[in-house]
């Protein structure tokens, strides 16, 4: 069984909503999975927001998710990381560089286009290179540093938008982003079954 964790920022609103749509969705596609959701700042235990819990039991989700640290034991578990921005994939990679096969942003998971999945690899690379050279003390290669600049111009962006503080609306706006890529990711995980 496949284990997939969300991961964004206080698991109170993306994660939640991407890890409850998923359980159901998956459930009516008759896909088996296992699905979990943290926040790389998040306060564990603390309650998602209202909107969130009001967008789930709309759509007959009526679990009660709480909130949780992202740790190393949920990144071991987990057999595909989607956070819902490039910033969490960043922090998640800075603390859990093993993790790197396994991590993508959910649109950039979904996204097929094999252009921009070639950059995104390259980017992750070179990334993961200068934080490497940081972390022993010395300064990242110039040249790869340039070179990640030209390549973040080229791959549109694949965060799901925040809608922490906002409306319902906000948060509805979100829901949708969350399941469009959702319906993606479901298609794919299928495609990948019947290989």
């Amino acid at each position: 069984m496949l284990h997939i964790l969300f991961v964004c920022t206080g698991n109170t609103c993306r994660s939640p909503m991407a890890e409850g749509l998923l359980r159901k969705l998956a459930k009516e596609r008759e896909i088996e999975l296992e699905v979990r959701s943290a926040g790389v700042s998040a306060i564990s235990g603390t309650s998602i927001s209202r909107h969130a819990a009001a967008i789930l039991q709309e759509e007959g989700i009526h679990e009660h998710l709480e909130s949780s640290q992202l740790t190393g034991q949920s990144v071991a578990w987990a057999d595909l990381v989607l956070t819902l921005t490039s910033g969490h994939k960043q922090h998640l990679l800075q603390y859990f560089p093993d993790a790197l096969t396994k991590t993508y942003t959910l649109k950039e998971y979904v996204h097929n286009e094999e252009a921009v999945t070639k950059d995104i690899k390259e980017l992750d690379s070179l990334y993961a290179d200068a934080e490497l050279s940081i972390a022993l003390g010395g300064e990242p290669n110039a040249t790869d540093l340039q070179r990640m600049i030209e390549i973040r111009q080229r791959i549109p962006s694949f965060d799901i938008s925040d809608p922490f503080g906002g409306t319902r609306e906000d948060y509805e706006l979100t829901a949708a982003e969350i399941r469009n890529a959702l319906f993606s990711l479901l298609d794919k995980l299928e495609s990948l079954r019947h290989l």
